[in-house]
C-alpha cells in the first residue's frame, strides 16, 4: 500500500477464535512499513526523519469453548519488531531520534470473555444492527525478548486490558474500559501506557442521541516517538492536527447525534452531530509552549454512512470552532475524514 508519507507491505495467514465456543486459533503474519514521521510544534512540522519498521507473529491458542456463560482462551507464540530510525535527505531532523529497537519475544496469552452481548442500533452506526459487549473481558501477555534469539536486548515486555458494560437504565449503555502496555529492562519500567475509557450512550427518541466519552492517558519514561497528541481528527476537532503533545493527554467529547430518514439511493444514509470537545495534553519537553493549557472547541457535522460497504464506512465533514485560540490558527476549522463509525 503507498500513502503520502511512505509504503507498507503485509501477509498474513489466520484462524482466530472466530466465536466465542471455538476451540483453537492459529495464525502468522508479517508486515513491513517505510514512511516518513513528524514531529509537530503547535500544528506545524518542526522536523520529520525516517522510519522503518519489520514486524512478524505466530502464534497458537486453545480454548474448551464457552463453558457456563464464560470463554477461557490460552495462547503462546513469537513476535519479532524491527524498529529503525534515521534522517531523511532534505529534510530537517529532530534534535533527538528514537531510539533503535529490535524485539524477538515468546509470549504467553491468556483472555476471559463473558458471553453478554446486546443488539442495538442508531449508536455508532446507522441502518446497521451494532452488538455491544456488555460483558466483563480482560486479556493479559506477557513476553520476554532475548538477545540470544537476536533481540537488541533482554527485557521483558507486558500488556493487559479490561472491560465491562453497565446499563444504568433500559436502552442506556455506559462502556468502561482499561488497558497498560509497556517495557521492563534494568529494574525500571519503559515506554509504558495507561489508559482509561468511558462511553456513555443516552437516547432521546429512536433518531435523537447524546454520547459522551472521556479518556486518560498517561507515558511512563517514553520514547520520543510514543508521544501523545491531541488537535485535528484525533480529538479538539477545532485545532489543528497535534496540535498540542505530551506524555499525559485527557479528553470529554460531548455529541448529539441525529440520525435522518434520508436513504440515498438506498446506499447512503444520512446522520448529523453537534459536538463539545474539551482536552489537554502536556508534560514533558514537547508540549505546545503558546497554548499549553485547556483547550474546547464546538462544532457541526454531517455523517454519511455507506450501508453498502463491508466495514460501514461513514464519512465525516465537520466545521469546528476553537474557543481558546492562539491567533497562529485559524478561527474556524474544516474536516473531512472517513471512520468506521459516527
Amino acid at each position: 500500500v503507498d500513502s503520502s508519507d511512505g509504503r507498507s507491505r503485509s501477509a498474513s495467514v489466520l484462524r482466530p477464535f472466530y466465536a466465542l465456543d471455538a476451540r483453537w486459533a492459529a495464525g502468522a503474519s508479517v508486515a513491513t512499513e517505510e514512511r516518513i514521521d513528524a514531529v509537530y510544534a503547535g500544528g506545524a512540522i518542526a522536523s520529520q526523519y525516517h522510519h522503518r519498521q519489520d514486524l512478524a507473529e505466530v502464534f497458537a491458542g486453545w480454548s474448551r469453548g464457552l463453558v457456563g456463560g464464560w470463554t477461557r482462551r490460552l495462547s503462546v507464540g513469537v513476535t519479532a519488531k524491527d524498529d529503525a530510525y534515521g534522517p531523511e535527505p532534505g529534510l530537517v531532523a529532530p534534535a533527538q531520534l528514537p531510539s533503535d529497537q529490535k524485539i524477538v519475544a515468546p509470549f504467553v496469552r491468556y483472555e476471559v470473555i463473558e458471553d453478554d452481548f446486546q443488539k442495538r442500533g442508531n449508536r455508532n452506526q446507522m441502518g446497521r444492527p451494532e452488538f455491544f459487549a456488555m460483558g466483563f473481558a480482560s486479556k493479559v501477555q506477557l513476553g520476554r525478548s532475548l538477545t540470544s534469539l537476536g533481540a537488541s536486548q533482554d527485557l521483558w515486555l507486558y500488556s493487559g486490558s479490561v472491560s465491562s458494560g453497565f446499563r444504568p437504565w433500559e436502552q442506556h449503555e455506559l462502556l468502561a474500559s482499561a488497558s497498560i502496555s509497556g517495557q521492563y529492562v534494568s529494574g525500571q519500567v519503559r515506554r509504558q501506557l495507561l489508559s482509561a475509557n468511558a462511553r456513555y450512550y443516552l437516547p432521546l427518541s429512536p433518531r435523537l442521541l447524546l454520547y459522551g466519552s472521556a479518556t486518560a492517558d498517561m507515558l511512563t519514561n517514553p520514547d520520543p516517538s510514543d508521544l501523545l497528541t491531541l488537535g485535528g481528527d484525533n480529538g479538539l476537532r477545532g485545532y489543528p492536527l497535534r496540535y498540542q503533545s505530551g506524555e499525559h493527554r485527557a479528553l470529554l467529547t460531548l455529541e448529539a447525534r441525529a440520525f435522518s430518514d434520508i436513504y440515498l439511493w438506498r446506499l447512503f444514509r444520512v446522520g448529523g452531530a453537534a459536538f463539545y470537545d474539551v482536552g489537554r495534553a502536556w508534560g514533558g519537553t514537547s508540549q505546545n509552549a503558546t497554548n499549553p493549557g485547556w483547550l474546547g472547541n464546538v462544532g457541526l457535522g454531517l455523517r454519511i454512512f455507506s450501508v453498502r460497504a463491508a466495514f460501514g464506512n461513514v464519512l465525516h465533514a465537520d466545521v469546528a470552532v476553537p474557543l481558546n485560540r492562539d491567533p497562529a490558527i485559524k478561527n474556524v476549522q474544516f474536516l473531512l475524514k472517513t471512520k468506521t463509525s459516527f
